[in-house]
C-alpha cells in the first residue's frame, strides 16, 4: 500500500484546477519577464537563470503542498500536514520573493496608494502576526475547527500565506531601497521569528496524547476529509476505520514526527539564511581592510 493513495482518484490526487491556475500564473511570470519587459522596461535587467529557477519551484512546491498528492496525504497524516505547513510558509515564500525581479515589485507597488499601507509592512508588526497566527492555528481547538470549516480554512490559510510573505519581505528584500532592517537587526529579527516559533513545535513534540481530533477522531477526520474528496465523507468510514487505515506510526509518533519535521525546517531555513546575512554583513564590515594599498604612498620610501 502506497500510504493509501491508490484509493483516491486522479483528480482528488492532482487537482487539476489549482494545477491549471498555477501553471497560469508561471506563464505569466514568463510573459512579464521576456515580452512585456523588453516594451516597458528594456533598460532593466535580464532577470538570472536562477532566479527563474528559484520561482518556478517555490510554484511547483506551493502546487504539491496545497494541491497535489502532499496536500491529500497531509489530511491523512499530521506529519505530512506539518510538511505541507513548512513548504507553504517557510520554503515557499523567500524562493517567490527572490524570483519576482526588483522592477516588477516597483510596478505593482510603486503607487502612492501603498505608502499609506506601509504601516502594516512595520518588521515588529510582520513578525508577530505571522507568528501568532501560526502559533494559534495549532491550537487543538482552532485547529480542528479550521480543518472542518471550509470557508474558514480557506480564509485563514490566505492570511497564513499573506503574512508569511509579509514577514520574508523583511528578510529577502527584493528593492533594496525599500529595506527597513540593516543587517544586524535582520539577524536579530530571524532570531526572533525561530524564538516565536518554538512553543507551537514545542506543545506538538512533547505532547504525550493525540491533541487534534482531525487525525484521531474518526468522525471529525471524515468531515475534514469532505473538502477534498468527492462523495459522501460518511463512505470514508464505509470502507475504513478513520485515519489509522493510513497512518505508517500510531498518532502520538505522527504528531511528534510532525513537530520535529517543522522544528528542523524552520532551524535549516532561518539558519541558512542567518549564516548567508552574516557573511554578507562580515564582508562588507571588513570591505575596507581588503582594499588594495599599492596607490598609497610609502612613507619609508619617500624618506630613503
Amino acid at each position: 500500500m502506497m500510504l493509501g493513495l491508490e484509493y483516491f482518484s486522479f483528480e482528488e490526487l492532482w487537482s487539476p484546477l489549482f494545477f491549471f491556475f498555477m501553471a497560469a500564473l508561471v506563464i505569466l511570470y514568463f510573459y512579464l519577464i521576456g515580452p512585456w519587459k523588453e516594451k516597458h522596461f528594456p533598460d532593466e535587467p535580464q532577470v538570472t537563470r536562477l532566479q527563474k529557477s528559484v520561482f518556478v519551484l517555490g510554484m511547483v512546491l506551493y502546487y504539491f503542498a496545497q494541491g497535489g498528492p502532499l496536500e491529500l496525504l497531509g489530511h491523512l497524516m499530521f506529519s505530512f500536514h506539518m510538511t505541507n505547513m513548512s513548504l507553504s510558509y517557510l520554503i515557499v515564500p523567500p524562493l517567490i520573493l527572490y524570483g519576482i525581479p526588483s522592477y516588477l515589485w516597483r510596478k505593482i507597488f510603486g503607487h502612492s496608494f501603498w505608502s499609506r499601507l506601509s504601516i502594516f509592512m512595520h518588521p515588529i508588526l510582520t513578525l508577530v502576526l505571522f507568528n501568532m497566527l501560526f502559533s494559534i492555528y495549532h491550537v487543538p481547538v482552532v485547529h480542528d475547527y479550521v480543518m472542518t470549516h471550509f470557508s474558514i480554512h480557506r480564509v485563514y490559510y490566505a492570511a497564513l500565506l499573506l503574512s508569511s510573505f509579509m514577514m520574508w519581505w523583511q528578510i529577502v528584500v527584493p528593492v533594496p531601497e525599500w529595506s527597513r532592517l540593516a543587517d544586524v537587526k535582520k539577524m536579530a529579527y530571524i532570531f526572533a521569528n525561530g524564538l516565536l516559533l518554538t512553543p507551537a513545535c514545542a506543545l506538538i513534540i512533547f505532547a504525550g496524547a493525540p491533541l487534534y481530533a482531525t487525525y484521531s477522531d474518526p468522525q471529525i477526520w471524515a468531515q475534514a476529509m469532505g473538502y477534498c474528496v468527492s462523495g459522501d465523507p460518511s463512505a470514508l468510514l464505509a470502507s475504513f476505520n478513520g485515519p489509522s487505515f493510513f497512518s505508517l506510526m500510531k498518532p502520538v509518533e505522527d504528531q511528534q514526527t510532525g513537530g520535529i519535521v517543522m522544528k528542523l525546517v524552520q532551524e535549516v531555513m532561518y539558519g541558512g539564511i542567518l549564516l548567508y546575512v552574516f557573511k554578507a554583513w562580515y564582508k562588507r564590515e571588513h570591505a575596507d581592510d581588503e582594499l588594495p594599498n599599492s596607490g598609497a604612498p610609502d612613507p619609508a620610501g619617500a624618506s630613503s
